[in-house]
């Protein structure tokens, strides 16, 4: 079994701490940075731009992603064209529709000619990936985030889409497929295997990844009848 830094896809780290975000910056494993909105209001994050430029002090030669919040299209082209002034090795995350469901691909195709560099988000369908990858620059380096976690939360296997979304973006050579609301360790190895560019990925499965990849199965079948022993002692458990 490869070891994670021996797969051909990348890990980003997923996540608003900016402690965190620090460290899986040094962290030569990951090859990159991404956030959002909820994340960061799940972290308690006040002042967006704020909070973002104290981390880029930082943060300079991986790519890292932050989203607009508006649910207006003017406003979501002001919002990335003030994001992609940041810093060279910014990203700017736009929502494949808005909250009204109103496709966003014709502000897509605006901003990759005004030159941002983009990571379309929230996409679930192929049909949503064919309508943006039409609409990216071809000479521009872009992302498009498939939620894999979220089509398995429906029941569908996600690896089929993904398969599909690599095929739609087979003309956009400079455009990056990225596994998105990854559920687990084992989709790190979904998305290497179905030939995904990227996988973003949250501290707490990092930290289960790092301990728990390749570690052999009947040690850690060990490891949980020790579990299970130890917590019915120190319950104090009587039959």
């Amino acid at each position: 079994m490869n070891a994670l830094s021996d797969l051909r896809v990348q890990i980003f780290a997923d996540g608003a701490s900016k402690n965190d975000l620090l460290a899986h910056y040094h962290d030569p494993l990951i090859k990159g940075l991404t956030t959002n909105p909820t994340l960061m209001r799940k972290a308690g994050v006040a002042d967006y731009e704020a909070f973002a430029r104290e981390v880029l002090e930082t943060v300079s030669a991986k790519p890292i992603s932050f989203e607009v919040f508006s649910d207006e299209l003017p406003e979501m082209r002001r919002q990335a064209l003030k994001i992609a002034s940041w810093q060279g090795n910014v990203y700017v995350k736009i929502p494949v529709t808005n909250s009204l469901g109103v496709s966003t691909v014709p502000l897509i195709a605006d901003l990759a000619q005004e030159g941002v560099k983009l990571n379309v988000t929230a996409i679930l369908t192929r049909d949503q990936v064919a309508g943006v990858a039409k609409s990216l620059h071809p000479e521009l380096p872009a992302v498009v985030s498939v939620f894999g976690g979220r089509i398995a939360d429906t029941g569908r296997d996600p690896i089929e889409v993904m398969k599909a979304s690599l095929a739609e973006l087979h003309e956009r050579p400079q455009a990056q497929l990225l596994w998105a609301s990854c559920r687990e360790v084992l989709n790190i190895r979904h998305a290497d295997t179905c030939g995904a560019h990227i996988i973003t990925v949250t501290h707490d499965l990092l930290q289960k990844a790092l301990q728990l990849w390749s570690k052999d199965t009947t040690e850690l079948s060990l490891d949980t009848v020790r579990m299970f022993y130890r917590d019915a002692l120190e319950a104090g458990y009587q039959l």
